[in-house]
């Protein structure tokens, strides 16, 4: 899957959508692509187009800003590197695991919950780590916006491309 990066009309980063959504808003004229990837895609028609990297909207958009990064699925996954954190293994199949199981009282947050490879899962079971001997080898932390946007450039790989426009350092 490639993304793409959506920055704001005075530069400002918006969020990462799929390749589909960068071509329809290209499509669209709302954006202006300041950098493209190496791939590309080809139509129907024998039409061949590269795949934005970097796009800007030409329209200036509101956001409100929030003042905590949500807690989702995918935003634990990021926070840990898409890494179990009992065996540091580095896999897509990831399931999140409650510390102190959700059986014995435990709120499912940033600071209760990890992304765990299903047999690390599977064998702390309804235990908490000290239990079974398993000892986590990451951090539990809320991100803050900043920290969680520098992850998920790094983590998708455009932070040269970004770095190169001035926009990331």
């Amino acid at each position: 899957m490639t993304s793409c990066v959506l920055l704001n009309a005075d530069y400002s980063f918006l969020n990462v959508v799929d390749w589909k959504r960068a071509m329809c808003l290209l499509a669209k004229q709302k954006v202006e692509v300041l950098r493209y990837s190496e791939k590309i895609v080809r139509t129907g028609e024998g039409l061949i187009m590269k795949i934005p990297a970097v796009m800007k909207l030409i329209k200036f958009i509101r956001t409100i800003y929030r003042t905590k990064v949500p807690f989702s699925k995918k935003n634990l996954f990021v926070r840990d590197g898409y890494r179990c954190a009992y065996c540091s293994v580095k896999t897509e199949r990831l399931t999140i695991d409650h510390i102190i199981p959700k059986s014995r009282g435990g709120e499912t947050n940033f600071e209760n919950c990890v992304a765990a490879c299903k047999p690390c899962n599977n064998k702390k079971g309804k235990r908490t780590p000290s239990e079974t001997k398993m000892y986590l080898k990451v951090k539990t932390y809320q991100p803050t916006i900043s920290e969680f946007l520098r992850l998920r450039v790094k983590i998708l790989g455009i932070h040269e491309a970004l770095k190169g426009l001035g926009i990331f350092d």
